[in-house]
């Protein structure tokens, strides 16, 4: 789907280059002036970390998942999270602060070629789980000391921030300023851009937890990083992807072998497998939308070519860290 947008989007600026030049020379000019007018500006994603919280490689393993990475910091991952650009605007949001947020700031300058803010113009949070949030504490007066960055959060969310240390420093300090949302209640980024939160079932432990709906002038997209198991979603993930056009998906584990000294019942979280056993009589189309992310450093998906391949043949996308769609 992305190559046929792309293909789409320069056929389409191509023909309207060429009326225009048609048009310049019916009024007597002999010039070529490339135009790129406000239409032809639509908003997307950029894929900024595609890691479980933990991140690649992983604390303390010495497994040949995370040996990859000893010779080749090429293949290191930073932890979810994607960035919606709005380019009419000039303005981006970022979905997830996470322990890597540092670098992943950096990345999103160097792929859009300093031409957006260094900050994001808001901030929304899936949850209080390690990898989602603690990327805020970037923002406090001992690194970058910033000044009322809106941070998008579940009302449960908001409490937990302002409750707690150092979290609630962030707050009275007036580094960033709390926004709360509501399910299934639209936030209004731009002309092009608006974002709806959905509730979904996860470790509540201290917050609800999230997944977003956004919806641009151009495509619409599911972000669910975390979710336990789809069976307990009572939206359907079928009636969602049937919603949308690009849908960022729960993929931590490909199999249930995959933490053989874990009990994978403590961590509970929708098997790749079983996904594809829910979409199996889907049509193509269905199954195409399908971006797996969140991928825990022991599934093959994130380092393994053969498992990707196999992954693709069948019909499904493997999130790819730095990638627009």
């Amino acid at each position: 789907m992305t190559n046929n947008l792309e293909a789409i989007r320069s056929s389409n600026h191509i023909l309207k280059q060429i009326r225009f030049s048609y048009f310049l020379l019916f009024l007597g000019s002999i010039s070529w002036i490339p135009i790129c007018s406000q239409q032809e500006l639509i908003p997307e994603i950029i894929l900024l970390g595609i890691a479980q919280d933990g991140g690649y490689p992983h604390i303390g393993c010495e497994r040949i998942c995370c040996n990859l990475t000893l010779d080749n910091d090429t293949t290191r991952k930073w932890v979810v999270s994607i960035a919606a650009i709005d380019p009419v605007v000039k303005k981006w949001w970022l979905f997830e602060a996470t322990p890597d947020m540092t670098e992943q700031l950096q990345l999103f300058k160097e792929l859009t070629k300093g031409q957006y803010p260094y900050l994001p113009a808001g901030i929304f949070i899936t949850h209080a789980h390690m990898g989602h949030y603690t990327g805020l504490m970037e923002l406090g007066r001992e690194a970058l000391g910033a000044k009322g960055v809106k941070v998008h959060v579940m009302p449960k969310m908001a409490n937990y921030l302002r409750s707690n240390g150092p979290w609630s420093q962030l707050v009275n300090l007036k580094n960033i300023s709390l926004i709360e949302e509501k399910f299934d209640s639209a936030a209004v980024l731009s002309a092009r851009i608006k974002v709806i939160p959905l509730q979904v079932p996860h470790r509540d432990e201290f917050s609800e937890t999230a997944g977003f709906r956004i919806k641009t002038s151009a495509l619409d997209y599911l972000f669910v990083p975390d979710i336990d198991k789809w069976s307990k979603w009572d939206r359907g993930l079928v009636n969602e992807l049937n919603n949308v056009d690009v849908a960022f998906l729960d993929g931590t584990f490909l199999s249930i072998t995959e933490l053989p000294f874990r009990n994978i019942k403590t961590i509970p979280h929708p098997l790749i497998s079983e996904t594809i056993k829910i979409l199996e009589n889907e049509a193509d189309s269905i199954k195409n939308k399908v971006v797996f992310i969140h991928f825990n450093h022991t599934n093959k998906l994130m380092w393994d070519l053969p498992s990707q391949l196999k992954m693709m043949k069948i019909g499904y996308r493997i999130g790819r860290q730095g990638i627009r769609y």
